[in-house]
């Protein structure tokens, strides 16, 4: 009878600790809740972001836009005087070119953190100041 009830209580010691084991190799509930929900704000932290720029004589009347890592960008952009354009090389956006009165648009995901020159590749607009800066954060 003593040899059984020793046994029986190894045996309870024994299963108890291989459940304690194995319940510490799964993440609690709360924490899988902590890390899909992180992951949910990263998902919804990008946005959508519409700009409104418009080309004047050698010059955009936006010369800077700020926007987030992965951020939906769209720009309109405008003509109100000549012919212009309006890129961003590094991220592959851009416009035709278009005449005065005329309106384009471009769409593109804030892919790369960092500062991009936009700008009119018409002639030497450029050149001549037609640029700003895209900068992502």
């Amino acid at each position: 009878m003593k040899n059984n009830t020793v046994f029986v209580l190894l045996l309870l010691i024994v299963l108890g600790g291989g459940y304690f084991l194995m319940s510490k190799s799964k993440p609690a509930p709360e924490i899988a809740a902590k890390v899909e929900k992180k992951v949910e704000t990263e998902k919804s932290s990008a946005t959508d972001k519409t700009f409104e720029v418009k080309g004047l004589n050698f010059a955009f009347d936006i010369k800077e836009i700020k926007v987030k890592l992965n951020d939906k960008v769209k720009i309109n952009f405008t003509n109100t005087e000549g012919m212009h354009d309006f890129r961003i090389d590094e991220l592959g956006a851009k416009t035709n070119i278009i005449k005065t009165g005329e309106t384009d648009s471009l769409e593109f995901v804030a892919s790369k953190v960092g500062t991009f020159e936009y700008y009119c590749s018409v002639g030497q607009h450029r050149t001549n100041g037609m640029w700003g800066k895209l900068i992502v954060e």
